[in-house]
């Protein structure tokens, strides 16, 4: 267990450090030459105390400084420093949302919660403002003149689709885009925005492997403890066959690994997640989740004509409060969690760990054949929005009666995705 601040890449200790080591820089400087003066001038004082202006950071502040993929420019405070994006707070935005349930049609009944009666709409108006500097709203001109000639990839699971979604609604304010997808399977969409010759698309890759889906009528071997087959060291080719004429990927996933699964390597059962085969080895979530991401990195690196930039876009939490998601877990919450109010749970960093130290080498290896390999790390901001989710207040409950914590409602907290990405394409 451990607070959404506490997450930490190597860099980001990094940064905490050097913070550190600054402000004691600071304070040893102003002790020397201010200390003098006071007691100069106040020299019946029998004590002076500069525990204010010596005070370390505590465990749970973002340092200002950052890295190239994940920083902008300090604004508002005029220090000239740079400071990471992720890592910030919530605050009141009442000039959101910037956008409708009704101006963007391409939002699913499954995140249309206004449609479905959702009767608050406190959750749309927030933003997300990180420690040291402003986050410029989204600029759907500006992101259409970048992208202008180029394509964009959306590859993993349903909460992926929900991002493209939210983009298409957020570009739609400047141009409306026309669906040009080659089937009518709503999980293979591409749209077009002619005017400016952007293409985006969604392929549906909830494992990013190549997966089998048993049959629920066959009760026999191996079927009868898992749901799916996933073939850990094995490319899924509904995604890597086709993303060589992309400019921008963006791969995500994580809820699907939750469920029962076979592993599979060389066409073996190496083991399983929450079975009882005999013999076989029953592992966390993250080890399948660790080694999906690892073949799909392979899958992008080993394309030789690809020479976009890829994107991975960090574990986004549920928020199922009362019981599980199929035993009476709901979201009910009307606010965002302040810092000190939301924990997040070792499953979940271990989803991430696995996350980070596989760009980490994917990364590595990118730069030998000059291809580049970015994060964006939204775990830490969304973790922090138990509010945004559909709850009862979806096509899925009305059909399932289950209630949706995973998928978030548009508009609402996941349009800070399209945010995150838009400046990281603008540091390019």
């Amino acid at each position: 267990m451990m607070k959404p601040q506490g997450i930490e890449t190597p860099l980001r200790k990094l940064y905490k450090s050097q913070k550190i080591t600054l402000q004691i820089a600071t304070a040893i400087i102003l002790f020397i030459t201010i200390i003098p003066l006071f007691l100069k001038t106040y020299s019946s004082s029998s004590s002076f105390s500069s525990s204010s202006s010596s005070e370390v950071p505590k465990d749970d502040e973002i340092s200002e400084i950052a890295a190239a993929s994940s920083t902008t420019e300090g604004s508002g405070g005029g220090s000239g420093l740079r400071c990471d994006i992720f890592a910030g707070e919530w605050v009141p935005n009442p000039e959101a949302p910037y956008y409708t349930n009704t101006s963007c049609w391409v939002i699913q009944d499954q995140q249309n919660c206004m449609k479905y009666g959702r009767p608050d709409t406190e959750f749309m108006r927030w933003r997300w403002k990180p420690y040291g500097c402003d986050l410029p709203n989204f600029n759907p001109s500006q992101f259409l003149e970048i992208v202008r000639g180029k394509s964009m990839a959306f590859v993993g699971d349903s909460v992926g689709r929900n991002q493209m979604q939210s983009l298409i609604c957020l570009l739609s304010r400047v141009e409306y885009p026309q669906d040009v997808s080659y089937t009518t399977d709503d999980r293979f969409k591409r749209f077009q925005f002619k005017i400016h010759n952007f293409t985006v698309a969604s392929f549906w890759s909830p494992f990013l492997v190549k997966s089998k889906e048993h049959d629920p009528n066959d009760t026999t071997g191996t079927n009868l403890y898992s749901l799916y087959s996933l073939y850990l060291d094995e490319f899924d080719e509904s995604w890597t066959t086709q993303i060589e004429e992309f400019d921008y990927l963006i791969v995500s996933d994580g809820h699907w690994f939750f469920r029962q699964l076979i592993y599979r390597h060389n066409g073996c059962m190496i083991g399983c997640h929450l079975c009882t085969v005999h013999n076989l080895t029953n592992y966390p979530a993250s080890y399948g989740y660790r080694l999906a991401f690892r073949t799909a990195f392979r899958a992008i690196l080993s394309r030789e004509k690809f020479k976009g930039i890829t994107y991975l876009r960090t574990f986004s939490p549920g928020h199922f409060e009362g019981g599980e998601w199929n035993r009476g877990g709901n979201c009910l919450r009307k606010r965002p969690f302040e810092s000190n109010e939301a924990i997040l749970e070792s499953v979940y960093v271990d989803m991430y760990n696995a996350q980070i130290e596989e760009l980490r080498a994917a990364e590595k290896k990118g730069r030998e054949r000059g291809l580049k390999f970015r994060l964006i790390d939204a775990t830490h901001a969304m973790l922090l929005r138990p509010d945004g989710h559909p709850s009862s207040y979806g096509h899925w409950h009305s059909v399932t009666k289950f209630n949706d914590c995973v998928h978030w409602c548009l508009p609402g907290p996941i349009d800070i995705w399209n945010d995150f990405l838009l400046n990281m394409m603008k540091m390019e």
